[in-house]
């Protein structure tokens, strides 16, 4: 087994389920773990499961990946659009990143159109609900060389 993926969230995921269900769904944040475990099992893989609505926690863990994580999957939430600090700190670490968001962010608010988070991922996935982050999963798994045919 690899190092684990780390998955991590931003600010107010931690409401999932309760806030505008409308556009993110009636799925907790516990249940996208739940299936995010499921997917890597299946894979071979581990991750490590992380929300916080504080960047400097989101920051430490990227920190913490650098030595001990394969692969970063980010829903930076809100960060996605402010937080320069972010960026600096997922261009620090070595491996692949991926940003997913619940929502579609560009049919949305015009100011969620830009991500600077995206300036050092991979790839992005968004508008696929709660499922994106099991597809992130899934690819980070092809991208680490661990995928199973």
């Amino acid at each position: 087994m690899t190092r684990p993926i780390f998955i991590l969230n931003g600010p107010n995921l931690n409401l999932l389920g309760k806030r505008q269900p409308e556009i993110y769904g009636r799925e907790t944040l516990a249940d996208v773990e739940g299936e995010c475990r499921q997917q890597a099992e299946t894979l071979g893989l581990a991750i490590r499961f992380h929300q916080s609505n504080a960047e400097f926690q989101i920051i430490d863990w990227i920190h913490e990946a650098r030595e001990a994580g394969s692969g970063i999957i980010i829903n930076p939430a809100a960060f996605t659009h402010t937080s320069v600090a972010i960026l600096d700190a997922l261009n620090t670490f070595d491996g692949p990143v991926l940003e997913v968001h619940i929502s579609n962010v560009h049919k949305r608010e015009a100011f969620r159109h830009h991500s600077y988070v995206s300036l050092r991922a991979e790839g992005v996935i968004a508008g696929f609900g709660v499922e994106g982050y099991v597809l992130a999963v899934r690819r980070m798994a092809t991208l680490l060389g661990m995928a199973k045919v």
